[in-house]
Formats: structure tokens, sequence, C-alpha cells
């Protein structure tokens, strides 16, 4: 469904973020991208998504290629026309709007008439937001907030959802929560899905495929169950080693590198 090419993306035609940028996602399939703060994992999803022209950045090399058709540099609204349904990082919701005015906002490039069949459908998925359709959005608990953010990209019928760091601020009984409900979406809606996560475990547990990005680049891919079981990966994102529960923050950074270079 997804292809990207040796993308590379500059910001104010001085900065480049990223450095030949390759990845594939397959359709009905949950691919994930991991990696420290600052890779560039935000970047490749504002790339796809065509936000990046909103911040004076561009694809300046490379291409991204969706259902057979190049979309690199083209407006968002092009973009989410195609079916391409970016969710950011933050909760991006209506704050004085109701949760169930958000969800119509998320249905604006939907037939007038398939609306209702949305809001049913997103119900069905987060009947918490039945219940509190009503209040403002913005008196919502974080938890909530993300299901609405997610809620709202689904009502504009996605082929492609990307998830910018769904699980960030939350509390771990809601983050297993979300995380089972886009699992579902996944397997009973067969929405496509592009994960960017810091919680490696959490992402992987979820993924079918998976790469990991460092400084702009990719250093490593494959299946998401290989990638759990690869000694790097253990040890740097999911806080494991053969010596037992280790924190990558306690590791220099051009070790990791030099692992994956070498």
């Amino acid at each position: 469904m997804l292809t990207l090419v040796n993308m590379e993306v500059m910001f104010w035609g001085l900065i480049l973020v990223l450095k030949g940028i390759s990845l594939q996602v397959r359709t009905g399939s949950v691919t994930t991208l991991i990696g420290a703060n600052g890779a560039g994992k935000s970047t490749t999803l504002k790339a796809i998504s065509g936000l990046i022209k909103l911040e004076r950045g561009e694809v300046t090399r490379g291409s991204i290629e969706f259902d057979g058709q190049k979309i690199q540099n083209r407006y968002p609204e092009d973009i989410a026309r195609l079916g391409i349904v970016y969710v950011r990082e933050g909760r991006r919701i209506f704050d004085e709007l109701t949760p169930e005015e958000n969800l119509l906002v998320g249905s604006y490039l939907r037939p007038r008439g398939e609306v209702e069949e949305g809001l049913e459908r997103v119900y069905h998925y987060f009947p918490r937001l039945k219940e509190r359709r009503t209040i403002r959005a913005g008196y919502l608990s974080g938890g909530e907030q993300q299901m609405l953010a997610i809620g709202s990209a689904l009502m504009a019928k996605p082929k492609l959802l990307l998830l910018d760091e769904p699980s960030l601020g939350l509390a771990p009984l809601i983050v297993v929560e979300i995380f089972e409900i886009i699992r579902r979406l996944n397997q009973e809606e067969g929405v496509t899905i592009l994960l960017v996560e810091q919680n490696a475990r959490m992402a992987l547990g979820l993924a079918d495929y998976g790469y990991v990005m460092e400084n702009g680049k990719i250093v490593l891919d494959a299946p998401a169950e290989k990638l759990k079981e690869d000694e790097d990966v253990r040890e740097f994102y999911l806080g494991l080693s053969k010596a037992g529960r280790k924190s990558f923050q306690d590791v220099k950074s051009y070790r990791r590198r030099k692992r994956w270079l070498g």
C-alpha cells in the first residue's frame, strides 16, 4: 500500500532531517517505527501526510508511493482525500466542541449518508465517547481524548491510519486498552496502520513488521517477532539484556550506532 524509497526531508532548505528512508507498509498490516526522541519518526509521518509543507519542510529526494501514486510534496488535504489519515502526537482535538461535534468534523470527507453509520462504528469501539458525547471535549480525560482523536480519524474511513505516539502521557492500563482497540480496528475493520511509538514493547507486540530509526536513518528492520528477539533491540529499547533488565539511558549512543552499522 505504501512505499518510501530513499526519501530525504529538508526543513527551511538547510536542515537535513531524514537521510534516505526506505520502508514498506503492506495492505492490512500493522507496521511500527520505533526509535529514540529526535530520530525522525514523527517527521516521517508528516512527510507521508503532507504536513511538512506547512512547517517549511520538503521531500528533496526519493519518493513516497501510495496505492500506485507518487504523493511526495502534495498538500495534506489532497493526501487525506486519497485515504491517508494522520492522528498526530498530543491528542489534537477541538477542546471547545463536544466529542460528537469533533467526530462530525472528522467526517468531512465522508458522504453525508454515511455519517450516522460512521458514528455508530466509532461508538462501537469507543463506548465511553457515546456516554460523554455532549460535554466539552476539553473536560475528557487524557485517555478519552486519545480515543476521540482516533475516533475522529476513523470517521474519515481511512485506508491507511498514521498513529503518532498514542500512548504518550497515558496511564499503563489506559495504554493497554487503547492498543487493544487499535488491534481490533486492524483485525476487524481491516485498517492498515503505520504506528510511531516510544513504547517499543507495546508496539512490537501489536505490529507485524518493525523498523528502527536512529538519527534520520533506518538502521534495522525485520518482522516484529524477530525484532523482539534481537539483542540490540532488547537491550536498548526493551530494557533487557543477558544480564537482566537494563536502562538504555545508561549506554552511550555511539555504541548503539556502532553495533548496527558494524
